[in-house]
């Protein structure tokens, strides 16, 4: 009888995950189950299958759902009306997300149109540098970009364009897998991208810097929460790689929890793990295995208890300074690099009023925007951090969608502000041009006793990391069968490149798991031809030498 290959992955699906303890099972933790766990768990169990390798996932996961960063919140405590708090987009370039999106059939959408009309803008404080509208011809904007920015515009889309062509290299062979993040970035030429800011790049492509600082600026900081003086080049770029965007209409994070769900892991939700320490070996060759401590995330991290199952691998799939675990002794190659990340508070609320054009130095009566987007002015001087906000003080106010209110059966405007410290009634005040008692802000949830202001959802967390240039990154390998997840955020932080991890180093275990051995041809090659490129520099300087001593 012939059985067709869905349903012999539901077959072998079942082989796979077996009781932990059986003596030829393999047993893996990830903590963490956001995009780079989820990932891991999913790619883990699909590569188990194709390799006939018996494996046992265990996630053990701080919070009560899955997805990390990616979350959303209901408008009106509705659950038909989810927005996205974080990871808001992803990218038609992003296979992992795309992939996954279409094997679970989740319904995607492109991000919501604004109404007829409506002004998106970008403000320096002083001015609206750049605004367009709704429903205009684009041949008019495009128009208008040529005529203010020259070429640059179009050199910079091809520089995204070949950037993009090279990243994918890092998910087929022979670039994948890949034990070093730093050795790829070099073979691939990033580090010519990483070791420098959006803003040198930008210098020595000739991009006009009007157009950097207008425009360019405007990604980084809505995308990133950084000015292009304090932002490495490559994910500049990436900020502006945003071709075919498009989300998930029930929440990004569903793409997590079905990743979750069909790698058959054992979760623990609302599990916190306080220790890694490596189990007394029952032979001398074997591999270390792994004990784990939890304890209940909700009870503080109090008496954490060892978990009755010892790991081959443990997958740290979280930042690790954020993570509160003790390595014990052997556990851990070298320290894992601290990175400082961003904090980026997030306010979300809905609201029948338009945003105030006195707000933004316009006659009152004048038609305001609809979404602010906000850069630098050009006297302005770039800062790191919180401080380089500037004198807007929010990176983004943006209309998500128009939604009818369920109470009261009215549009609504549902709007995003991003900003680096909390949102005052006062500026709310300013910003929608009626009074905002301080009643509002200091609770989350609807508010049907005053009208301005409907439904309000503060949120605050580390985002992404302070993504200063480096040209070195955290490895995922970072002890005998353990892998670190997160090193990746520093070379790109989205939920493309922390998938991709999870995807690497699923790949890494299975072929070590089945004996699969991978030369680097692609680091032979790149030291044949540095080799190459020594021996001609050295011979260029001995001729030059000879050349010069012969003068003298």
């Amino acid at each position: 009888m012939h059985i067709s290959w869905p349903w012999r992955l539901a077959v072998l699906g079942a082989l796979v995950t077996v009781p932990c303890g059986a003596d030829d099972v393999k047993n893996i933790a990830i903590i963490g189950a956001g995009a780079a766990g989820s990932s891991a768990a999913f790619h883990l169990w699909r590569y188990a299958l194709e390799e006939d390798i018996a494996v046992n996932i265990t996630i053990f996961e701080k919070t009560g759902r899955i997805g990390g960063r990616s979350l959303t919140v209901n408008a009106y405590n509705d659950p038909t009306e989810p927005i996205e708090l974080g990871a808001s987009i992803f990218v038609g370039a992003n296979a992992i997300l795309v992939n996954a999106s279409e094997r679970f059939q989740l319904p995607m959408s492109e991000p919501q149109r604004l109404e007829k009309d409506d002004i998106t803008a970008i403000w320096d404080g002083y001015e609206f540098v750049f605004q367009t509208t709704e429903g205009s011809w684009g041949g008019w904007d495009l128009a208008k970009m040529f005529w203010r920015y020259g070429l640059s515009p179009l050199r910079t889309k091809r520089m995204v364009s070949a950037m993009v062509d090279e990243f994918l290299k890092l998910y087929e062979p022979p670039y994948f897998p890949f034990k070093s993040l730093s050795q790829r970035s070099k073979q691939l030429g990033f580090i010519k991208m990483t070791g420098i800011t959006g803003e040198q790049l930008f210098k020595d492509t000739n991009i006009d810097s009007r157009f950097a600082r207008e425009i360019l600026q405007v990604a980084t900081r809505v995308n990133y929460a950084s000015n292009l003086a304090y932002i490495h080049g490559l994910e500049t770029m990436v900020s502006l790689a945003t071709d075919g965007a498009r989300s998930i209409e029930t929440g990004n994070w569903q793409i997590f929890e079905k990743m979750v769900l069909e790698s058959r892991a054992t979760v623990y939700r609302n599990t916190t793990v306080a220790s890694i320490e490596t189990a007394q070996k029952k032979a001398q060759s074997s591999s270390p295995k792994y004990i784990v401590c939890i304890s209940d995330a909700n009870s503080g991290g109090d008496s954490p208890e060892q978990h009755s199952v010892e790991f081959d691998n443990v997958i740290i799939a979280n930042p690790w300074q954020f993570s509160k675990i003790k390595a014990g002794e052997g556990v851990l190659e070298r320290a894992i690099d601290e990175i400082p990340y961003t904090k980026l508070h997030v306010t979300l609320f809905t609201s029948p009023l338009e945003l105030s054009p006195e707000f933004f130095g316009l006659k009152p009566g004048s038609k305001a925007p609809a979404t602010v987007y906000t850069t630098l002015d050009k006297n302005e001087e770039p800062k790191q951090g919180a401080d380089g906000v500037g004198r807007t003080g929010f990176y983004s106010v943006s209309t998500l969608k128009y939604i009818i209110n369920p109470k009261t059966g009215q549009k609504e405007r549902a709007y995003k502000i991003f900003s680096p410290k909390p949102v005052t009634a006062e500026f709310l005040t300013r910003l929608l041009g009626t009074e905002i008692p301080e009643s509002v802000i200091s609770s989350k949830g609807e508010d049907t006793s005053f009208k301005p202001i409907t439904w309000y959802y503060p949120h605050a967390f580390y985002s992404y990391p302070i993504e200063l240039p480096r040209v070195t990154f955290e490895d995922p390998v970072i002890g005998q069968g353990v892998y670190y997840t997160s090193g990746i955020e520093s070379f790109v932080s989205c939920m493309e490149t922390s998938a991709l991890m999870g995807k690497n180093v699923a790949r890494l275990i299975a072929d070590d798991f089945s004996g699969i051995s991978r030369p680097d041809i692609v680091l032979d090659r790149f030291d044949e031809e540095m080799n190459e490129q020594v021996a001609v520099e050295e011979e260029v300087k001995e001729g030059i030498h000879v050349q010069a001593g012969g003068e003298l």
